[in-house]
C-alpha cells in the first residue's frame, strides 16, 4: 500500500495559543517496506501518525492510499478503511480483564467474525508471535515483550494492509526491542506489508527501516534511504542523532567510540567497502598532513555499513584544503564542525 501525504498540515488550540504539530508535510511512502519517521520529542510524530492513520483529520491537505484520497472520506466508509490497518503502541493497550487470546479476538469480535473463524484466526496470529502456548495467559502475567507480541497479533488480525507503530519499542529493554524488530521485519516480508514505524530512536532506524524522513517542529527537513542519510546527513537533526547513537549490541563493531571530547573539528563518513580501506594514511602521505582521530567507529546498516571518524587535520593550509578535496574524491563525506 503506497502512502501519499499533500502538504498536510494540523493546529492544536491551547491556553497558550495555537501549536502548528505539522506544518506542510509532503511525502512518498513507497509499499511493501518498513518506513521510518524520526523526531525529537514535541517534533510532531505522534500528531502525523494519527493523520496518516485517519484517527484525525488534517485541516488542509491529503492523504491518499494508492492514489485513493481517504483523510475526506464519511463516516461509514471511513471506519471500513481503518479496519484495514493495524496500529500498535509503546504502552501496548492491552484488555487487562481478558486473556492473550481475547485480546486478540477483541477486533475480530467488533467485525462481527463468526466465531470459528476468529478462533482459527487467533490461533494463528499465536503461532506467527511465536507465543503458540500464551494464549489462555492473563495479560499481567505476560513480559513486556510478550504483551507487544500479542498486541502485534491483534494489529494484524484483521489482515491489515497497513501496520503502524508509534515508539513500539520504547518501553522495551534492548534485548527485547531487537527481538520486536526483528520480528516485525519478518511479518512485513511475510505479508507484504507497509508498515510506517515513529520513533525517537535512530538505533531503531538503522535496524529495521529502509527509508527515512526525518521530523523538526513539524516538518520534514530531510529524507531518503536509510544508508543515505547515515552516509550523508544534511539536516542538524540527523547529524545530532547519529552523533549520539547507541551500538547494536547483536553486531559486531557496530559502535562509536568517542577517547578524546577535545577537538574534532571534521567528521568523515565512509560507505560500504571504504569503511575497510586505508584511505587516511593514504592521504596522509600525498598530502602531508596528520589525522588525529578523537571518535570512530562502523553501524551496520540493512544493505550496507557506514564508518564515521571524528578527527583533527594538521598541516599547512594548502595541505589540508588538498587532503579534504582528496578525501572527496575518493567518496568520503567531509562535515566541518
Amino acid at each position: 500500500m503506497r502512502i501519499q501525504l499533500e502538504n498536510l498540515q494540523k493546529t492544536y488550540q491551547s491556553g497558550a495559543g495555537s501549536i502548528c504539530a505539522v506544518d506542510n508535510v509532503s511525502l512518498d511512502i513507497p509499499s511493501n517496506i518498513i518506513y521510518g519517521i524520526i523526531g525529537k520529542s514535541g517534533a510532531g510524530k505522534s500528531s502525523l501518525v494519527r493523520l496518516i492513520s485517519l484517527l484525525e483529520q488534517p485541516d488542509s491537505g491529503a492523504v491518499l492510499y494508492d492514489g485513493e484520497r481517504v483523510d475526506n472520506l464519511f463516516k461509514d466508509a471511513l471506519i471500513q478503511r481503518r479496519r484495514r490497518t493495524g496500529m500498535i503502541f509503546q504502552n501496548f493497550n492491552l484488555f487487562s480483564s481478558r486473556t492473550a487470546a481475547k485480546n486478540i479476538a477483541y477486533p475480530l469480535e467488533i467485525c462481527g467474525t463468526p466465531k470459528n473463524i476468529i478462533k482459527d484466526r487467533v490461533e494463528e496470529m499465536l503461532a506467527l508471535v511465536d507465543l503458540e502456548n500464551r494464549g489462555g495467559a492473563a495479560v499481567s502475567t505476560l513480559s513486556g515483550g510478550q504483551k507487544q507480541r500479542i498486541a502485534i497479533a491483534r494489529a494484524l488480525a484483521t489482515k491489515p494492509d497497513i501496520l503502524f507503530c508509534d515508539e513500539a519499542t520504547s518501553a522495551l529493554d534492548p534485548q527485547t526491542t531487537r527481538s520486536i524488530l526483528s520480528l516485525i521485519k519478518q511479518i512485513q516480508q511475510k505479508m507484504n506489508l507497509s508498515v510506517v514505524m515513529i520513533t525517537h530512536q535512530m538505533e531503531v532506524v538503522r535496524d529495521a527501516c529502509t527509508e527515512v524522513a526525518v521530523l523538526d517542529k513539524g516538518k520534514v527537513v530531510e529524507q531518503g534511504s536509510v544508508e543515505r542519510i547515515f552516509s550523508h546527513p544534511q539536516s542538524e537533526v540527523s547529524k545530532d542523532f547519529l552523533a549520539h547513537l547507541a551500538p547494536n549490541a547483536a553486531k559486531a563493531n557496530s559502535s562509536i567510540v568517542r577517547w578524546s571530547n577535545e577537538g574534532g573539528k571534521y567528521t568523515l563518513r565512509f560507505e560500504g567497502a571504504k569503511t575497510g580501506e586505508p584511505v587516511l594514511s593514504q592521504i596522509s602521505r600525498e598530502c602531508n598532513v596528520d589525522f588525529n582521530i578523537r571518535a570512530g567507529g562502523i553501524q551496520q546498516l540493512q544493505q550496507t555499513s557506514v564508518g564515521t571518524l571524528v578527527t583533527d587535520i594538521t598541516g599547512s593550509a594548502d595541505s589540508v584544503v588538498r587532503a579534504i578535496q582528496s578525501l572527496k574524491s575518493k567518496g568520503v563525506v567531509v562535515e566541518v564542525e
